[in-house]
């Protein structure tokens, strides 16, 4: 009896060591994995990702499937534009860590009064000042609509593997200063930053709304360009 008590024991032992050692902290496997390369497309010109329909599913849905509740803060640029951000830090999914960085959609005038109550106003860059939400407004941004996912992963991808998974891009944005060089897949509304010297950066948006991207990036590039 004390015999068949100890294999059982056993056996128990080495399954949780094999799942600690093949999965992340020992999570168990995601019977519905969301990986970055699986895009679905709906023909409509929007997209999902992550579990993720862009431009409808919101922050509370992506806290719920990320299971962290991130950090808001908003951003104000030297024009003017205020922006909402969410942040979350070394996340795993579906076995993969990762950053992500969402931009939700907001109306001006909601943004506007969301600044205004916010606290602890700082400047990150020369044209960039962060607000810290206030706390009665934490609820109501969780129902804002996600618009844009920035993807960090922690792993340094290369860029065979990278075509492996996602194709040949369509086209490709160079920044000469960086080194960065952004590969576009329009009909997935993505964006690769592959980075020499530091982490990739993934860009989801609608595939309707890549052309905004797009023009961004080149702007961007453009600047670089005339800098130097």
């Amino acid at each position: 009896m004390e015999k068949k008590i100890f294999l059982w024991v056993l056996s128990l032992t080495l399954v949780a060591l094999a799942l600690a050692l093949i999965l992340p902290g020992g999570r168990a496997p995601d019977p519905n994995p969301k990986l970055p390369w699986d895009i679905k497309v709906d023909g409509a010109g929007g997209s999902e990702v992550f579990g993720l329909k862009l431009g409808s599913s919101t922050l509370q849905e992506a806290r719920d499937i990320l299971r962290d509740p991130g950090k808001v803060s908003l951003f104000v640029t030297k024009a003017g534009k205020p922006e909402l951000e969410a942040y979350f830090e070394r996340i795993f999914l579906s076995g993969l860590k990762a950053d992500f960085v969402l931009v939700l959609e907001g109306n001006e005038e909601i943004l506007q009064q969301i600044h205004d109550r916010g606290s602890r106003i700082g400047r990150t860059t020369e044209i960039t000042r962060k607000v810290d939400i206030a706390s009665e407004d934490h609820l109501l941004v969780a129902t804002f609509p996600i618009k844009l996912i920035n993807y960090i992963p922690h792993a340094n991808l290369e860029a065979e593997l990278l075509s492996s998974r996602f194709g040949e891009p369509l086209q490709r944005i160079p920044e000469a200063e960086t080194g960065v060089v952004h590969w576009i897949y329009p009909e997935m509304g993505l964006s690769i930053g592959l980075n020499p010297e530091g982490k990739e950066i993934f860009q989801y948006v609608p595939p309707k709304e890549i052309d905004a991207l797009i023009d961004r990036l080149n702007e961007t590039a453009k600047k670089e360009r005339v800098i130097n």
